[in-house]
């Protein structure tokens, strides 16, 4: 039992006090203000056995998830180091693309400069003995 839930027990206990004598002396702001504090009482502690509850549950949980955390740890481990050596796999491989477009670009300029210099740019006179500048 936690606070809210003793709180709202004694709300209720002071609440029916307050309606029985409200009630008794012909008092009715007196009874009324009992009957609110009754209401009040029960949702504190209806709260307080919320609270209860769910730490009751969460100890629960984390028992059980501390009695698993063998296997299933070390497969979550796995999986997210295995993720992540794709991950890098797939990035270095798209580098490795985007390098391999640049090198061919760089040869591609070499070649027009190339023609461009040439007074005469016939198929021999170009590296890889053909018309065009690209390969």
């Amino acid at each position: 039992m936690n606070k809210d839930t003793a709180a709202g027990k004694f709300d209720q206990i002071a609440g029916k006090v307050k309606q029985g004598v409200g009630e008794a002396v012909g008092n009715q702001r007196l009874a009324n203000k009992g009957a609110a504090e009754q209401v009040k009482g029960a949702a504190k502690e209806t709260w307080g056995n919320v609270k209860d509850t769910a730490a009751d549950l969460h100890d629960k949980e984390r028992a059980r998830a501390s009695a698993e955390t063998g296997s299933s740890a070390h497969n979550l481990r796995e999986s997210a180091t295995g993720g992540a050596q794709n991950l890098k796999n797939s990035i270095n491989n798209k580098l490795d693309d985007l390098r391999g477009k640049q090198h061919s670009d760089a040869h591609r300029l070499r070649c027009v400069s190339e023609l461009r210099r040439s007074p005469d740019p016939t198929p021999e006179a170009v590296p890889g003995g053909t018309a065009s500048p690209f390969p």
